[in-house]
Parts: structure tokens; C-alpha cells; sequence
């Protein structure tokens, strides 16, 4: 049987993330460990979560979800790695029907599943943008982050070959993650709801003003991945995507009166205009 490993992130979230655990404990599929990164809370976090039997826990200084997701790939020994964060819940046979999945189809080392959004407490419609695929998704990642970290499963050794996520990015993490994989590898999506996505709380880091800076940081790592540079009509979305991302930055941040800021990302702007400035 594949053995799971499941890491959960939190950071000052006590209340949340022991329903995330139980979450994971009432799975209808027995995981190979569960483990819990506190990212330096200052909470009561940990000894609330010393009540559970079997937790894996693990302690960091405030570092941010992509170093605390990372500490606990490494703790993991499992063949696949399943992320939740601390603010979501899965149903009962998320990782089962995943299983199901992966042996159904053992080309596919990484799937995701449809997810139920919660916000502010009422349930809400996906827009039709937001819509899932399966198969070759990388143009469609370039738009918007298709993919929850919390409906992820994913071969271990592919989270790694892959680099993890960059620790560098405090947001969109899982967005620069998800190309550099959608580039050469095609994904599995299961159309049922297996995920319960809460949004709308305070510390949702998705809702940061100007987080689409961190999108065109990790846009611009792609120009430059030899996967990407192999094919040129993707790379070129790609380029097309970060110019139309600064044009975006920039008027926002001229709006909010950040002046300097904005006229720094309409000369990075200018620099991708010109396509001679990178050859794929």
C-alpha cells in the first residue's frame, strides 16, 4: 500500500489547527505519520497538540509556510507527501480516494482534488475561472494558483527533484511551486470536493495587498528553467505574463501612492517588453 506522509504547517492558529489534525486523523485511509510545524508561534500551539497520540511535532523560529512546509518534507518518510494548512479540514476519504487514484493511474506522481470554499462562514461558488484540469496545466497555472497546497498529494521524491517550496517567497509559494512542476509533468485531479478551504480570517496570507510581486518573482525564475526554455510557446506565455502582471503592480502601487515603487516596476516591465533581452 503507498504509505502518505502529511505536514501541517500553522502558525498562531491553535484553535484551527487541532481541527485540521483531526481532520487528518479521521481519514478512512491510515497515513504513514502526521506532522505538525509550528512556525514559531506564539500561542499556545504546541501543548495544545501534545493531546494527540502519534503527532509528529516539530519547532521552528518564525520563518514562513514555505520553510515550515520544507522542515516537515524532510522529517517525512513516506512515498507521498500530502500538505494541509492549518486553516482548512479535509473529508473523511480525501487521501483515500487519492490512493485509489494514484494506483489507477501510476504515470501521475502528483494530484489535486475540487475543494469547498467557506468564507467568512458562508459557503461560496468557485467563479468559472477557477475552474480545475487534469493532464498538462501549465498555461492554465501561468493565470491564476489552480492547485490548493491542502488538496496536494505528490511523490516525495518529485517534491524534491523539484527543490521544494523557495523559502524566499513568503506568498505565492505554492504558485512558483506548481509551475515548476506543471512544466514536465502532467497532474491528476479528482472533480469531487475532498477539501474544505476556509477564507476570510485576518492571517489568510492570500489576502496580502501586493502579493502579485512574489507571482512575478517566481515568473521570472521559469524563463530561465531549461524544461521551460524547451518549450518556446510556453515561455513565452510566460514572458507575456509577467509584463502584463507589472503593468498591473504598477498601477496599484501608484495608487496607493507609492510612487517609486511602481515607476521600479514599470522599467522591470520595460525589460521583458524586449524579448532580446532573454533568449528561451
Amino acid at each position: 500500500m503507498a504509505t502518505v506522509s502529511v505536514v501541517i504547517p500553522t502558525y498562531n492558529r491553535v484553535g484551527r489547527v487541532q481541527n485540521a489534525v483531526e481532520s487528518v486523523l479521521a481519514q478512512t485511509y491510515s497515513v504513514a505519520e502526521i506532522i505538525v510545524v509550528d512556525d514559531g508561534s506564539s500561542d499556545q500551539t504546541m501543548a495544545a497538540l501534545e493531546k494527540y497520540q502519534g503527532l509528529t511535532l516539530l519547532q521552528q523560529v518564525n520563518s514562513g509556510p514555505s520553510a515550515a512546509r520544507n522542515l516537515g518534507a524532510r522529517h517525512a518518510k513516506g512515498e507521498w507527501l500530502a500538505f494541509l494548512d492549518s486553516d482548512d479540514l479535509w473529508q473523511k476519504d480525501k487521501l483515500a480516494k487519492q490512493v485509489a487514484f494514484s494506483e489507477a493511474h501510476p504515470d501521475i506522481k502528483w494530484l489535486y482534488t475540487n475543494e469547498i470554499w467557506i468564507r467568512d462562514g458562508v459557503r461560496v461558488n468557485q467563479c468559472h475561472h477557477h475552474a480545475k484540469l487534469s493532464g498538462w496545466i501549465y498555461p492554465e497555472c501561468l493565470k491564476l494558483c489552480l492547485v490548493s497546497p491542502s488538496s496536494i498529494m505528490l511523490k516525495r521524491d518529485l517534491f524534491w527533484a523539484k527543490g521544494g517550496f523557495d523559502e524566499a517567497l513568503w506568498a505565492a509559494e505554492d504558485y512558483d511551486l506548481w509551475l515548476r512542476i506543471a512544466c514536465d509533468h502532467p497532474v491528476g485531479y479528482l472533480e469531487e470536493a475532498l477539501i474544505v478551504k476556509y477564507g476570510g480570517h485576518e492571517d489568510q496570507l492570500s489576502r496580502q495587498w501586493g502579493i502579485d510581486r512574489f507571482r512575478v518573482m517566481a515568473l521570472e525564475k521559469m524563463l530561465y528553467i531549461k524544461e521551460l526554455k524547451a518549450k518556446p510557446d510556453w515561455w513565452e506565455l510566460t514572458r507575456k505574463n509577467i509584463v502584463r502582471r507589472l503593468g498591473i503592480l504598477a498601477k496599484g502601487y501608484k495608487k496607493h501612492g507609492k510612487v517609486e515603487e511602481a515607476e521600479a516596476f514599470l522599467r522591470q516591465r520595460e525589460v521583458w517588453q524586449d524579448t532580446k533581452n532573454i533568449e528561451p
